[in-house]
């Protein structure tokens, strides 16, 4: 089962770490998902995607330094990140329901770090990842930003289109919120692996069809990180596909969920 605790904003939520994205009940629940968001991104980046999960209850990854954690140091090291998810998801979550795990970009680091951690630990693995625009960890980002001075990097910025406009061109509101998206950036930007250990989860990949940020072949070699079954499709758009193409990359969540036996 789940224990539900308030946040700040009086949501049932797991804790710290996982906001309750739809009103469904655990026991009412076909397997839940866990979704881990983008660099700069939070809970709100899924803003009214958990309710399109009718026989799924969702839950969206709330890391420090945004939305309600806005308080809190954003951490700048994966290792650190995963292992505090990774505390919370003991404590809260019982690991025999089904479950899957859905990361965009930042977020398919995450993702494959918190899966590796889990099996590690000698608990039931998830029974799918989604990856969404995430090359496979084996890749380190070619064209780093993280490492720039703030007009540097908030002009590297732009060639995501996460970021609005209107707080990138506003020196006092972007300056809010620069040391947060560096430390997203460093992990981003940051990581490699190169032990290739395999998960023991079946995988879709998606990726955006006009995608500049990363290569088909750096999403197929995801197939080498998994002893289940890999797939991918494209997504209309470009690397932030999950704003622009939200409802066709619910449907191909919905989709591979569903296909599972076990569900």
């Amino acid at each position: 089962m789940l224990k539900k605790v308030k946040n700040v904003n009086g949501g049932d939520n797991l804790n710290r770490y996982f906001v309750s994205g739809n009103d469904l009940e655990v026991n009412e629940s076909k397997g839940v998902i866990f979704m881990f968001p983008y660099a700069g991104g939070g809970g709100s980046s899924f803003k009214n995607w958990g309710e399109q999960f009718m026989f799924n209850k969702v839950y969206f990854a709330q890391y420090p330094g945004r939305e309600n954690r806005f308080s809190e140091k954003a951490i700048s090291k994966i290792e650190d990140l995963v292992e505090e998810l990774f505390e919370d998801m003991k404590i809260v979550f019982d690991f025999k329901l089904p479950y899957y795990f859905f990361g965009h970009s930042m977020g398919t680091k995450i993702v494959y770090e918190l899966a590796l951690k889990i099996k590690e630990s000698g608990l039931p693995n998830p029974a799918g990842l989604i990856i969404s625009a995430g090359r496979a960890p084996c890749y380190k980002e070619p064209n780093p930003i993280y490492h720039l001075d703030d007009e540097g990097f908030i002009e590297g910025l732009r060639r995501y289109d996460g970021t609005p406009n209107e707080i990138l061109d506003n020196k006092d509101l972007i300056s809010i919120f620069l040391p947060t998206l560096r430390a997203d950036f460093m992990i981003d930007e940051d990581y490699q692996d190169i032990e290739g250990k395999k998960l023991e989860s079946k995988i879709l990949g998606l990726m955006g069809d006009i995608d500049e940020e990363m290569e088909l072949e750096e999403l197929l070699k995801w197939q080498d990180y998994t002893t289940k079954d890999f797939s991918y499709k494209y997504i209309e758009g470009k690397h932030m596909f999950v704003n622009t193409s939200s409802e066709s990359v619910i449907k191909a969540i919905k989709e591979f969920v569903c296909s599972d036996e076990d569900i």
